[in-house]
């Protein structure tokens, strides 16, 4: 089993490779600390937490999915931990879909989160 380490430059090469945006729902994401995200973009500490980046296995560890470069993508904190929740969790690529939908209708991230957020596009902090 790979270490933490290795996960961990796994999260920031597929962080790198995104520009620093989840893979669902496009927003920017902070990696070392929200110091800068939360200046940067003006919202509480708990709603930056949201967007903390962590490593997400587009197949899943319990579906045998393995902790390579090819399954490991960088998504939100909110994002991760939202597919995992459901009952029945969706793949990746669907619950891509389903998030990118309310997106578009404004119903995943609280309104003015998406707003400062949307503003401007960074690298991490």
């Amino acid at each position: 089993m790979p270490s933490k380490n290795t996960l961990k430059e796994l999260r920031r090469q597929a962080a790198q490779k995104q520009a620093w945006l989840c893979f669902y729902c496009q927003l920017p994401m902070w990696d070392a600390g929200p110091t800068e995200f939360l200046a940067q973009y003006a919202i509480s500490p708990a709603l930056a937490k949201r967007f903390q980046c962590t490593a997400e296995h587009l197949e899943a560890k319990s579906d045998g999915g393995k902790d390579v470069q090819i399954n490991i993508v960088a998504a939100c904190i909110f994002c991760n931990a939202t597919r995992h929740k459901a009952k029945y969790p969706l793949n990746a690529t669907k619950h891509a879909a389903v998030v990118r939908l309310r997106m578009a209708k404004g119903k995943w991230h609280p309104p003015q989160v998406m707003a400062a957020l949307a503003k401007r596009r960074m690298a991490p902090v």
